[in-house]
């Protein structure tokens, strides 16, 4: 790591330059995933529904770079990682393997992540079960300079009751903890200064939207949702390269720490790793951020490429004007919440709803309020979620005061759910939807063609019984069966002699209860004949009225062998 220590550098015009001249370095000779597109191009080539509305942190973050490997001198730059800090980002990665497999998450986006916005934890500073030393917290999101995010969580995470801070060493706000936080040591709590729970939230928040991280569009998308800013996305695109390069296990605490970051003017860089963590005048012991909810998006300073004699200018304004003091908030103007879509809510498990859930912010007047962050919630006992495999999404309203989220899509466990919105960062009634998952239907099922099953008594017969399932004509998977031995055609009552299947202890049994492959194939297991000669039904029914009879047929053993003496002659 560059060693910068002692300087004072404003916000978003010396940092910017220095990162600007290594990324253009790196994008000529070394890391063909750097180069960057237009700026129009840039984190919203892909719309994301919270992207711009609910992000982990502020927008501030670290802007010192790895050394760029020197082609003359070969070999590699071995960057250093705290042990517990690499083994987190390790088990992180190996988790989503699992869970997301599809992401192809790499435990070196985790750590350039983790190291542009807290050094990797100050250096290292975790204790044996991954716990932060001191609590890692960034500005207050009060409107100045950053995003202004009313307290949401009484200070329990950030210890503030006016205003959120990110937190810990993947520096989350509260209020995007409450929903994306994630138990990576399986101590059974959810805490952001732990680096196994932050790494693994980290990883699944990267791993929304079916976004593949194997693919360099979809790995910008993803970056720029954690800090929507081109300069953050070229940091860590090189600190990523630099980690694949090659990494150093070190002792945890001997870490070195960053000298410059993005948003402070006085920075004070601690002499010994046994220190309190980047302190600075009047604010206590505290790291960088990251995200930009609805912030500045990072440093878009007027800093040039090798600077000039001219100083930088102070902290340039934010994109989006942050209010004054005392000024009203688009959030502040909010009374109530409305439904604006969604009147029926109810589909087929492993389906997609077919109408979007949508809310309107408006004032005491009907009049609806646009730049307002409302948050969706999936409450219940199903395993429904929202596009991105996620219970909960924040959307920004538009300027009608529309938000809406995106589309529900079921899983295969059925029954009723809720979906609630709120407004993020104020205390208005919520507004809900009931909503249901039905099971899978079939209207026809039919049995493959074949020869009518016969078999003698004590047998079992030879073939399994297929069936084929389909619903409107297509094959209809995963959908649910009842196999019954009946008496009769008009007595479906279950059968207490003839043919039987087994259970797993051998026991006999004549009602089973089956699923449909995933081309709505059905196969029964092996139908054994019973001890009695005579003709029996086979009933299959599926939900949405699927129905076939076969009839079986048991013969007593001399008519068996005379059938095969006939056949012979």
């Amino acid at each position: 790591m560059a060693a910068h220590i002692g300087r004072h550098l404003r916000r978003g015009a010396a940092t910017t330059a220095v990162a600007a001249v290594a990324v253009a370095a790196l994008t000529a000779s070394q890391a063909p995933g750097v180069a960057e597109r237009p700026r129009s191009e840039t984190g919203d080539s892909q719309p994301i529904p919270d992207a711009a509305a609910e992000l982990p942190g502020d927008d501030s973050y670290y802007t010192d770079l790895p050394e760029l490997k020197s082609p003359a001198a070969g070999g590699k730059n071995e960057s250093s990682i705290p042990a517990t800090v690499l083994d987190a980002y390790k088990k992180a990665e190996a988790t989503l393997r699992q869970d997301k497999p599809g992401c192809n998450l790499p435990w070196q986006l985790l750590a350039a992540i983790g190291q542009v916005e807290s050094g990797q934890a100050g250096g290292g500073r975790v204790d044996s079960a991954g716990t932060t030393l001191s609590t890692i917290k960034g500005p207050p999101l009060n409107g100045k300079g950053f995003a202004h995010i009313s307290d949401t969580d009484n200070g329990a995470f950030d210890g503030d009751v006016k205003y959120d801070r990110a937190v810990g060493p993947m520096q989350f706000i509260p209020s995007t903890w409450a929903w994306a936080g994630k138990d990576g040591n399986e101590d059974g709590k959810k805490d952001p200064n732990n680096i196994y729970d932050a790494a693994l939230a980290a990883g699944h928040y990267l791993c929304r939207y079916n976004w593949d991280l194997s693919d360099k569009a979809d790995l910008e998308r993803a970056i720029l949702s954690y800090n929507n800013s081109r300069d953050y996305l070229n940091t860590v695109l090189r600190w990523m390269e630099a980690f694949r390069d090659g990494v150093q296990e070190i002792p945890d605490g001997t870490g070195s720490l960053p000298g410059h970051r993005n948003d402070d003017p006085l920075l004070v860089t601690p002499t010994s790793p046994s220190a309190p963590p980047f302190s600075k005048p009047g604010s206590g012991a505290h790291t960088g951020g990251k995200g930009g909810n609805g912030g500045n998006g990072g440093s878009s300073g007027s800093g040039t490429p090798g600077g000039g004699s001219t100083p930088p200018d102070t902290t340039p304004p934010p994109t989006t004007p942050p209010p004054a003091p005392g000024e009203e908030t688009p959030t502040d103007r909010v009374h109530h919440l409305e439904h604006a879509g969604g009147d029926s809510l109810s589909t087929m498990a492993g389906t997609t709803f077919g109408e979007d859930v949508a809310a309107r912010a408006e004032t005491s007047a009907g009049v609806g309020v646009g730049k307002v962050r409302i948050r969706f919630t999936i409450v219940g006992d199903t395993d429904t979620v929202f596009t991105g495999g996620e219970s909960v999404a924040t959307v920004q309203t538009d300027n009608r005061g529309v938000a809406t989220a995106p589309a529900l899509v079921a899983g295969e466990r059925t029954g009723a759910f809720t979906v609630r919105a709120t407004v993020v960062g104020r205390d208005v009634t919520a507004v809900r939807w009931e909503a249901s998952v039905t099971v899978r239907t079939a209207d026809k099922i039919a049995l493959v063609e074949g020869e009518p099953p016969v078999c003698a008594v004590g047998g079992q017969f030879d073939e399994a019984l297929t069936f084929a399932a389909t619903r409107d004509g297509a094959p209809a998977a995963k959908v649910g069966a009842t196999v019954t031995l009946v008496k009769a055609a008009d007595d479906l009552t279950e059968n207490d002699k003839g043919p039987y299947f087994e259970d797993a202890d051998g026991e006999a049994v004549r009602t089973l209860k089956l699923t449909t492959d995933a081309d709505g194939v059905l196969e029964l297991p092996t139908l054994f004949a019973g001890d009695t000669a005579g003709t029996y039904l086979l009933l299959v029914e599926t939900p949405g009225g699927g129905k076939e009879t076969v009839e079986l047929t048991v013969e007593a053993a001399g008519d068996a062998t005379a059938g095969e003496d006939a056949g012979t002659a």
